[in-house]
């Protein structure tokens, strides 16, 4: 219950940030219509419809939270979290076709030139329009940093960036003015080119969401440090994380213990970690697995550091766990992590498969290729 209120507190929050950006962006692309018209100025008018984008994405922002506050259903047993993701991205979309038709509009300006005139009413609006982007997008990624949403914090960096291409504006705007140099097809060039580039950004950020991207290193520490303070386990290996919309983490790990245990022993051990890990890092684990570590027998430990030195000579190896010799039936296995870096994952893995044959001749080898999912 207590979640369900969190997430509910969160997605006001939200709410009643992209209503204050709307009713913000709205008033400013009114008012700088009024002057772009009248001033017969392309950048003023394109500075215009930038910000009405920019109400729109609030407008997607607030619908696409109303959406992923929907709860689980059967066909849907993980919730409707990633719906903000999909609708981060529709703003992006928009983001970006309203950069490519800026740049469309200030090319045929260039060819087809128009002189505008700025009133000294026009040049005050534009100062006045600067600082409320720059207070709003101060404000507005605060808050989306707060409640851990991407599409407010995008909103914050888009509406900095209109600061400063509002900034741009008004330089040109009195350029005109003061020197009758007229710079502002030019200067909707780089509005439109900066907000061309905002767009590919936010659109590259929400699909590393939607498609699965590495934990995020914090969370990964945080979660493992978590469970590896509790009393009987030595490491916590193979953390997957799947996020199914924001604060929405659900996984599974291997943590080692001693081989001595009792299937009762662990099953107080796993039920423990399950519960502190939600506690603290709000974080479902769904699976916790188990490797055992033998510690007692001398010839075990030895054959382990007899492979840590082999894994020492290749630099892409990032770490070795689930390690198990069984004496009687001569096995050996164990799981290593090697790094996306390397030039051949399999063929590095194939390498360690050899020498480790040739340092225990007489027993069988099994080497489990780990991913590198986490920190």
């Amino acid at each position: 219950m207590q979640i369900e209120e969190m997430q509910s507190s969160r997605d006001k929050t939200i709410s009643r940030t992209s209503a204050l950006s709307i009713f913000a962006n709205m008033a400013l692309a009114s008012f700088k219509a009024a002057v772009g018209l009248a001033s017969s100025s392309i950048s003023i008018i394109l500075d215009a419809v930038n910000n009405l984008s920019d109400a729109l994405s609030s407008i997607i922002t607030i619908i696409g939270i109303k959406l992923a506050a929907k709860k689980p259903d059967k066909k849907h047993p993980y919730g409707h979290g990633r719906i903000e993701y999909i609708s981060a991205s529709v703003i992006s979309a928009i983001v970006l076709y309203a950069g490519i038709t800026a740049l469309k509009e200030s090319i045929i300006k260039i060819i087809h030139p128009q002189v505008p005139n700025y009133s000294l009413s026009a040049l005050v609006i534009l100062a006045a329009a600067i600082l409320v982007k720059i207070l709003l997008g101060v404000y507005v990624k605060s808050v989306g940093k707060k409640v851990s949403s991407k599409a407010l914090e995008a909103s914050g960096d888009d509406a900095k960036n209109d600061a400063i291409l509002s900034a741009s504006v008004l330089a040109s705007a009195l350029a005109m003015k003061f020197f009758g140099v007229s710079l502002e097809a030019y200067v909707g060039i780089l509005i439109s080119l900066f907000i061309i580039k905002s767009g590919i950004e936010m659109l590259k950020d929400t699909l590393d969401d939607i498609l699965g991207a590495r934990v995020p290193r914090d969370t990964a520490i945080a979660v493992k440090e978590t469970i590896c303070k509790t009393p009987g386990v030595y490491g916590a290996y193979d953390l997957f994380l799947n996020d199914y919309g924001p604060n929405r983490l659900q996984g599974s790990v291997h943590i080692e213990v001693d081989d001595t245990l009792t299937a009762r022993e662990i099953d107080e051990l796993t039920n423990e970690i399950s519960l502190a890990v939600y506690k603290e890092r709000r974080v479902i684990l769904t699976a916790v697995g188990i490797y055992s570590r033998n510690t007692s027998d001398p010839i075990v430990v030895e054959a382990k550091e007899k492979i840590l030195e082999i894994l020492e000579g290749h630099k892409d190896v990032l770490q070795m766990h689930g390690f198990y010799l069984d004496k009687e039936k001569k096995i050996i296995k164990f799981d290593t992590v090697i790094s996306f870096d390397a030039q051949d994952r399999e063929a590095e893995c194939d390498s360690i498969f050899q020498e480790v044959l040739t340092a225990f001749p007489g027993y069988s080898v099994k080497i489990n290729l780990d991913t590198d999912m986490s920190d």
